[in-house]
Parts: structure tokens; C-alpha cells; sequence
């Protein structure tokens, strides 16, 4: 039985777990001589002595100290900003950084009783800090997956041995390797983990791998399904040693970090199948960025069919591309699957009877049977040069990567005009501005209208997952701002993208949508009149040509995206 004398000589939380028979006095008391001994708080050391459940500790010192408690398990601990505080300070004070608000920052504490720990984060981040309270043993695991996730996730493939096994290219050609280099190459867990990444990215079909260093943290992110995502924030300590390997797979020279460089490299997953990527650095504030772009040759060998055309213009885009003569364009802005819409037409008119010629700056996906040429601005190998040689070497086929000026257009022009069928790209927004883009360019109304036959405007738009996607109520006065007809009301059923584990935040794959206007001879008149973009876009109306929101709508109409995203992408 505790006297009044030794009840009153315990004070704060001490006491109030005594008052309220939580702990006997004894275990209080030796608690308290304890925490002295080692210099600990006493409530730290009351979580190191497990005698009471950490929900109950939880929430009795919350209650005590006035701190808020959080679950940390609810929260996405990649998005926590952990790398504003050195790894050992939050491993050995179980502190966690959970999430920002201007100059305010939210850490997670085991113990509310130590203010000194919140005191240093004030003074390693020059931010103000707030504490939550998180259990123990939960904050104990959110600190071990932070650490992972900090640490670049090097230790976690140290037993993955098939990351050893995946057949990189790398240049054997390579003089004598610098210290560097040795180093690099022999840094197993860096090499697991890069092949990792490069993995994920293939299985999450993502298109492009970015790698950003930053002041406090490094960020990598995925595009996938033409949004970015991001994956993983290593340490800074390991990021130029990633850079480094990447470098070295392609091909550039890892001494020199003050200048972009771009290279390639390759992965072989089967005896007939593989990857390639495009690699680009660029010097930043903080360190070398790196962007990754995957280019996977079997995505233009799906065939005419998978890139998504509405049935007419199918036949259309077929039709023309299997003239012997004339120009094909197509037009998009960046990302927009354009390259992707040519080598698919080059895939189905690749045969042994027909010389097939490409120039690109640079060529993105390998094709055998056809002779590609990438573009060399330093040898003085330019567009023009290029296909000034083609037209001396006998084509077929010609696909020029981009038109980007007068020169490269006359050429081309002639070309198609002279027995080739030519197919390239141009960047802008619709079919129609395209005439007019030509046109500004310099090239003869007479030249345009008897060289191009075909014009093909195209965005990427992302497919719902049919695992969760879920049926959405819009009102009828939204469906006919965005497009719809009266009729269409009748019988339209719209989704909406939910998000399961089966996808990325609803949606899965994408597809395309396409304005396909030919160039007949209404229009091929109305070019040698001096007709204008929005004379073109008339009759393209009358001859019932879908523009991209229509061919959005029936899209959506048909259930595989939703409305939200044809509004994103068509953008009106």
C-alpha cells in the first residue's frame, strides 16, 4: 500500500499512472530510477519496458503531453518526407517525418516527452515542427520501410540473384576502365537495383524513367499511361552511383557532368525479344538529371488494328498507305504515339520486294529490313543530307522522323512526288492547321495539294480498367456541353476510373484517338484557291471527318475511357 508521502513525490505522468492504478507504485518507482540511470525520459523508458500494451501507452499519453494521435499504417509512406532528416537521427530518436505544409513540418514521435529531438529537426530543416504521437510499435515498422525505401532498396536485392542474370549491353569495346568504372561495375547492389528499376518500368508499362536530384532528396518517377508516378526517393549518397551505371550501360562518359550527353543501351529479356532505351542526362542544380525513355519494338508489331482508329478511318490510313506514291503525315504533340503509328505502317509494308529507308534524330526502335539512319548534326548528317542520299539509293518507302524545315520539306515533297511514298511527322494540333503549317513553311500551294494525300492528328488517351471501372452519373446538360447529341442520350452509358491493384489509378493501357482527313480533291481545290485552315476544317465537317473530341466521345461512348480523360486530352 503506497503512502500519501510517496504518492505526492512522484509528479507528472509518473503520478498520474499511479492515481489511476494503471502501474503500482514499485514498477513507477524503479521505472523512474531507471530512466534517471540511463538518461532517458521516462516515458521512453516505459516503452522500452512493455508493461503496458502500446495502444493503451498510445493513448494515455496523448491525453497527458496534448499531442494529437495518428495511424500511421493509413498513410503512404513514399510520399512521407523522410529525406529532410538525416536516416540515423530519425533510426535512433523514432522520429518519422510524415508530411508538410508550407514551413510547417509533421513528425511522427514515439515519446512526446522529448522536446530536445524537436528541437534538432527545427534546427536540420529550418522549419517549424509539430509532433504527433504514433504507437510505438507502428512507428517502429514505418521507420523500417522508410529505410528501405531511403536506402534505394540496395539492401533488400542483395538475394535477388536473377537481377544478376539479365543480359545488359554494354560497350566491350571500352579502353582500359577507369578506377570509376571498375568500381561501378563491380557495385553489385547498385547494378541489382538498377536492373530492378528497369524491370518495374517494363512491367508497369511505363514509357519513360525519370531520376531528379534535388537539394534534400532524389526523386524518381515512371510515366505510365502518359502520366507521371513517382516510385522510389534514394538517398542522395546513392544517387551518382546510379547516374554512374547508367552511364556507363550507355555508352557515355561518366567523368563528364557539366554537359548533357545522350546514349543507348539495351536489355534482352528473351532470345527474340528486347528493350531498348534511350538515355538522356542533363546537368541540374543538384546533380545529373537522367530520363530514360523505353522504346519496346513490339509495340509497333501489334498491327493496323491495335492503335485504336475508328473502322472508317482504318480503311482510310490503310487505303493510303498502300499507294505507291504521295504523303502521309502525322501530326501531335510530343508523346502523342505518333512514332509509333509509322513504324506500325512501315511493319505491315516491310517486305523483301521493297527498299524501305528511315531517318531519324534519333531512331527509337530497331526494325530489321529496313535501312535506318539516325541524324548527326556534328558530322553535318541533316534531314536534307539524309534523304538526298535515299533518293540516290533507290526507294521504296521513305520516313522522314520530323519535318522540321523548308529544306527537309522539299525534299520530301519531291520525293512523293517522284514514285516514293513518303510518311512523316509534324507538330501540330490538328489536321487541318497542318496544311497551313506547310504552307508557312514556304512550300507552294501547287506542291502541297499534289504531294499530300493523307493527314493523321492523334493524342493518347488512358483506357479504364475493366477490373473497377464503374458506371458515372452525369447530368444531361454536362453531356451535351461535351459533345453529345440529344440522341445520344437515349442509350449512353458512361464510366468512370475507380482504382484496384490491378491498375494504375483506374485506368490501364492507353489508346488512341485519331482525326484522319484525306486529301482529296475538294480540298486539293480549295488549297490552290488560298483557302484557309478554317475552310479546310468546313469541309472536313461535311465529309463527316471525326475530330479528335468525336472521336474521344465515341471512345467514351463505347466504354473504354472516361469523359474526364477525353476532356484532358482534347483539352476544349
Amino acid at each position: 500500500m503506497a503512502t500519501p508521502n510517496s504518492v505526492f513525490s512522484l509528479t507528472g505522468f509518473a503520478r498520474r499512472l499511479v492515481d489511476e492504478r494503471v502501474l503500482d507504485e514499485s514498477q513507477v518507482t524503479r521505472l523512474q530510477a531507471d530512466s534517471s540511470l540511463q538518461s532517458k525520459s521516462f516515458y521512453h523508458r516505459l516503452i522500452d519496458s512493455q508493461l503496458l500494451a502500446p495502444e493503451q501507452l498510445t493513448l494515455l499519453g496523448s491525453e497527458e503531453f496534448g499531442v494529437p494521435i495518428l495511424d500511421v499504417r493509413a498513410l503512404n509512406l513514399q510520399e512521407a518526407p523522410a529525406s529532410l532528416i538525416p536516416m540515423r537521427m530519425i533510426q535512433d530518436n523514432s522520429v518519422l517525418p510524415l508530411y508538410s505544409r508550407g514551413t510547417k513540418l509533421f513528425v511522427g514521435v514515439a515519446d512526446p516527452a522529448d522536446s530536445k529531438i524537436l528541437d534538432d529537426i527545427r534546427f536540420q530543416t529550418g522549419m517549424g515542427v509539430e509532433s504527433i504521437l504514433i504507437n510505438p510499435e507502428h512507428l517502429r515498422k514505418a521507420i523500417e520501410v522508410v529505410g528501405d525505401q531511403q536506402n534505394s532498396a540496395l539492401s533488400d536485392l542483395e538475394n535477388l540473384e536473377e537481377l544478376d542474370d539479365i543480359d545488359m549491353a554494354v560497350d566491350e569495346q571500352e579502353s582500359a576502365a577507369s578506377p570509376t568504372d571498375h568500381e561501378v561495375n563491380n557495385d553489385t547492389p547498385v547494378v541489382r537495383f538498377v536492373n530492378k528499376l528497369l524491370l518495374d518500368a517494363i512491367r508497369k508499362g511505363a514509357s519513360d524513367i525519370h531520376i531528379e536530384p534535388f537539394e534534400l532528396y532524389t526523386r524518381i518517377r515512371m510515366r505510365i499511361d502518359g502520366i507521371l508516378n513517382e516510385v522510389a526517393r534514394p538517398a542522395n549518397a546513392v544517387t551518382p552511383r546510379i547516374v554512374a551505371r547508367i552511364k556507363i550501360l550507355s555508352r557515355l562518359d561518366i567523368a563528364e557532368r557539366r554537359v548533357p550527353q545522350d546514349g543507348r543501351m539495351k536489355m534482352r529479356l528473351t532470345r527474340t525479344h528486347s528493350i531498348d532505351f534511350r538515355v538522356s542526362t542533363l546537368p541540374t542544380l543538384f546533380g545529373e538529371k537522367v530520363v530514360i525513355r523505353i522504346l519496346d519494338a513490339a509495340q509497333a508489331k501489334l498491327g493496323v488494328e491495335a492503335l485504336g482508329f475508328e473502322t472508317a478511318q482504318e480503311k482510310v490510313f490503310v487505303e493510303a498507305m498502300h499507294r505507291p506514291y504521295g504523303m502521309i503525315l502525322v501530326t501531335g504533340p510530343t508523346g502523342s504515339g505518333k512514332t509509333v503509328t509509322l513504324y506500325t505502317a512501315l511493319q505491315e509494308l516491310n517486305s523483301p520486294d521493297l527498299n524501305i529507308c528511315s531517318v531519324e534524330d534519333p531512331v527509337e526502335i530497331n526494325v530489321e529490313g529496313i535501312n535506318q539512319v539516325t541524324i548527326n548534326e556534328r558530322a553535318n548528317l541533316t534531314f536534307a543530307i539524309a534523304l538526298r542520299a535515299f533518293l540516290r539509293q533507290d526507294p521504296d518507302i521513305v520516313m522522314v522522323g520530323e519535318i522540321r524545315d523548308l529544306e527537309t520539306a522539299e525534299i520530301a515533297i519531291k520525293a512523293s512526288q517522284t514514285g516514293h511514298l513518303v510518311l512523316s511527322t509534324l507538330h501540330t494540333n490538328d489536321a487541318p492547321s497542318t496544311l497551313t503549317r506547310l504552307l508557312n513553311m514556304g512550300i507552294e500551294p501547287f506542291n502541297v495539294a499534289s504531294s499530300v494525300h493523307l493527314i493523321i492528328a492523334q493524342r493518347l488517351v488512358r483506357k479504364l480498367c475493366e477490373h473497377c471501372k464503374e458506371v458515372a452519373n452525369i447530368p444531361d446538360n454536362a453531356l451535351l456541353k461535351a459533345g453529345f447529341s440529344t440522341e445520344d442520350l437515349n442509350d449512353l452509358t458512361l464510366f468512370k476510373a475507380v482504382g484496384c491493384d490491378q491498375c494504375t489509378r483506374g485506368y490501364r493501357g492507353r489508346t488512341g484517338l485519331f482525326q484522319v482527313l484525306p486529301i482529296g480533291e475538294e480540298i486539293s481545290n480549295l488549297i490552290m484557291r488560298g483557302g484557309n485552315e478554317t475552310d479546310v476544317e468546313e469541309i472536313a465537317r461535311q465529309q463527316n471527318v471525326l475530330d479528335l473530341r468525336q472521336s474521344g466521345l465515341l471512345k467514351a461512348k463505347a466504354g473504354l475511357t472516361s469523359l474526364e480523360e477525353i476532356e484532358r486530352v482534347t483539352n476544349s
